[in-house]
């Protein structure tokens, strides 16, 4: 099965009042190593690069995030800073120039979504939960 069509519908539920969409890379992860859902190939994937997937893997596994607090959060070789985590479930980032990122766990997965600096991170964290709570509501 492919899950490359979720990147599709994460980034359609990021669109904003104005039809602008708050997404432009995306991808899901599994909770147990990191391993990748969604294939590179997809135009819009992001892709993650050596052990970030495993390393965001654990984070969310242990329900641990100092290693993001301390060192940041790597996505496509990018240092992110860590902004917060919410009820252990959801992490914010954001690098200036680059945008920012949000991810959130499912039982099963991680989905994680990029947004262009100057987009809406509020967008880009409704798509991110769309996907996640469906996912959850599959019991995945």
């Amino acid at each position: 099965m492919s899950w490359d069509s979720y990147i599709d519908n994460l980034i359609g539920q990021t669109k904003a009042a104005d039809g602008s969409i708050n997404c432009d890379r995306a991808c899901i992860i599994g909770l147990d190593g990191g391993a990748p859902w969604t294939t590179a190939g997809h135009p819009n994937a992001l892709k993650l690069q050596g052990q970030e997937g495993p390393n965001i893997a654990k984070c969310f596994k242990n329900q641990d995030f100092t290693a993001f607090m301390g060192s940041g959060i790597f996505v496509e070789g990018v240092k992110y800073q860590f902004l917060r985590e919410q009820d252990k479930k959801l992490v914010f980032g954001k690098k200036k120039e680059n945008g920012a990122i949000t991810m959130q766990i499912s039982k099963t997965a991680i989905v994680i979504g990029h947004v262009q600096e100057g987009g809406q991170q509020g967008n880009l964290n409704k798509g991110v939960a769309v996907i996640a709570d469906y996912l959850e509501s599959l019991g995945m």
